[in-house]
């Protein structure tokens, strides 16, 4: 899933942490580093520059943060890196791209003010604004702006261009509410989902999953980190997934090549699982939302696609020399830490939450996102009555965990999804639609390439601009071309690793750089990304239905 691009920029960072039983929030000016592109990296740098501030202004004395058995949860197990090596490293950028960029954004400003020219060329402006737009999203790290202010500061500058151009007020205003209505949907499913997942991992609940991969034969390794990633991701994030089961690694593996490579099947795996399951990936989740795909089609699908993209990767890797030589050592597992009182309640409440979200969408017929607030609603409840009491596990409550969501990044699909739909009202993304449709008269021939640009680009603009480019007058319900966009966008950004959420946090905690992944790794991932494209043309082409049995089972109908 290729959640989120990065984000640097100059800012009053607030820390939370704990003295003595007692909460205490820090405040510094820092540059920020909260990106997924070397993001765990940066984190950890913020997290010794909070600690430092804390000791200077607090008791010396500081309470750990970690667990009870003293080591550090899976979303801070990464190799820390000191702040004092952070600011020998970092090299500050020069002021004339930002200067630059500022000028750009005035000019456009200046131009959108005259709203006679606005109102005769209202496509003109929009296309403007949306290329500076995300060209200071692209080219965030360089300019050092907040790539989620950007997005919002987009959105707004687009809507106001759009009301002076539109026919009147009142449609604009129609136009906006529609649009914020099924935004906010997607924004609320993000935010609920992300919190349960932040509750099951600070219980170390996914050790139950973890715990019981025992082999040490490399080439089975491989294998079976592969299918646990994969299956993981189908109902987690591919970034959460990511995250848990390179920690894993590091317990099975000493550092080494072969340690890469496995880390490398974790990316594969986490965005191929994310793609067969609408709450996989945000981008099928979006799909799925607006009603492009359903959820037994979706599912029966791209079940084998995903499969055939992951397991082609892997034949090709057990054939390596790393992974297939001789002299492997891998590691006993390491003591690791001990799961939170009632883990074991909450990972089952919590995996039983999101599992179910489908299912409360097929009964009810309300929005999934109501069913993800029911989910969260059913945990929150349960982790304060049995932490009850508890005033040294407040990190285990749900409004600890909201402290530690990326809420700036659902503010990013906030501000992203909300320019897309303004070009959709204005009818720029139909004439696109049109143009594309002249000159490549191949459906499935667009969705591959959606694909092949999200290992570049982030696939939610993407994704988003298709549905804006296609209605389901276009395309229906479950056609072939909306099931392959979901695949494709799914899978694609596993042939770089940048071009996912899984493969930058990847990059982060095993300090893997670009050029290593595209020389060991890009190769294999594009073959399965085509042979998983060739098992999907091959399978809808067979038409296979549902069993009659299995079809008349009510929930599954439409869902």
């Amino acid at each position: 899933m290729s959640m989120f691009l990065g984000i640097k920029s100059q800012c009053l960072f607030p820390f939370h942490i704990h003295f003595k039983n007692r909460p205490i929030e820090v405040l510094f000016p820092q540059t920020c580093f909260l990106k997924f592109r070397d993001g765990p990296r940066y984190r950890n740098y913020i997290l010794a520059k909070a600690e430092d501030k804390a000791r200077e202004n607090s008791e010396p004395q500081i309470e750990e943060l970690t667990t009870s058995s003293g080591t550090c949860d899976p979303l801070c197990s990464v190799d820390e890196t000191s702040s004092q090596e952070f600011e020998a490293t970092y090299q500050p950028k020069t002021d004339l791209l930002k200067a630059f960029a500022i000028l750009a954004a005035a000019v456009t400003g200046t131009v959108a003010i005259n709203q006679s020219w606005v109102a005769a060329n209202q496509d003109i402006a929009m296309a403007l604004l949306f290329g500076v737009g995300y060209m200071g999203i692209i080219f965030e790290e360089s300019l050092a702006f907040n790539k989620s202010g950007v997005g919002l500061l987009m959105a707004v500058s687009l809507w106001v261009v759009r009301s002076i151009g539109a026919p009147s007020n009142d449609i604009a205003l129609s136009q906006l509410s529609h649009a914020t209505a099924e935004v906010s949907e997607i924004v609320f499913f993000l935010l609920g989902a992300m919190t349960i997942v932040e509750i099951v991992d600070a219980h170390q609940g996914f050790k139950l999953v973890t715990d019981n991969i025992t082999t040490r034969k490399p080439t089975t390794l491989l294998w079976v980190v592969g299918f646990v990633t994969f299956f993981l991701s189908s109902i987690l994030d591919n970034l959460t997934s990511t995250i848990v089961m390179v920690s894993l690694l590091r317990k099975l593996a000493p550092p080494s090549e072969y340690r890469k490579l496995l880390g490398a099947v974790v990316v594969i795996a986490a965005n191929a699982g994310g793609a067969w399951t609408p709450i996989g990936d945000v981008t099928t989740t979006m799909l799925w939302i607006h009603g492009q795909i359903s959820t037994i089609p979706t599912m029966k699908g791209l079940f084998l696609p995903s499969v055939v993209s992951l397991a082609v990767p892997l034949a090709l890797l057990s054939l390596t020399s790393e992974v297939n030589g001789k002299g492997q050592n891998p590691a006993e597992v390491l003591a690791s830490e001990q799961m939170a009182p009632r883990g074991q309640l909450v990972f089952a409440v919590g995996l039983g939450a999101l599992v179910f979200v489908p299912v409360f969408k097929a009964l009810t017929g309300l929005p999934p996102y109501m069913g993800m607030l029911l989910g969260l609603g059913v945990l929150w409840i349960i982790t304060d009555a049995i932490h009850y009491g508890e005033s040294e596990r407040q990190r285990l409550k749900v409004p600890q965990a909201l402290s530690r969501i990326d809420t700036q990044g659902a503010l990013f699909f906030l501000g992203i999804l909300l320019s897309v739909s303004s070009l959709e009202a204005a009818g720029i993304l139909r004439e696109l639609a049109n143009y594309l449709d002249a000159h490549i008269p191949s459906s499935e021939l667009i969705a591959s390439s959606i694909g092949v640009v999200s290992a570049i680009i982030d696939n939610v603009p993407l994704v988003a601009a298709t549905m804006g480019m296609y209605d389901l007058s276009s395309f229906p319900q479950d056609s072939e071309f909306w099931q392959l966009v979901a695949f494709c966008a799914g899978t694609g950004g596993s042939m770089l690793v940048i071009g996912s959420a899984a493969g930058v946090a990847f990059m982060g905690m095993e300090k893997v750089d670009f050029f290593w992944y595209m020389r060991k790794v890009s190769g294999f991932a594009f073959a399965g990304y085509a042979a998983g494209i060739a098992a999907y043309l091959a399978v809808y082409n067979l038409d296979i239905s549902l069993p009659t049995a299995l079809a008349q089972i009510p929930f599954l109908h439409g869902s």
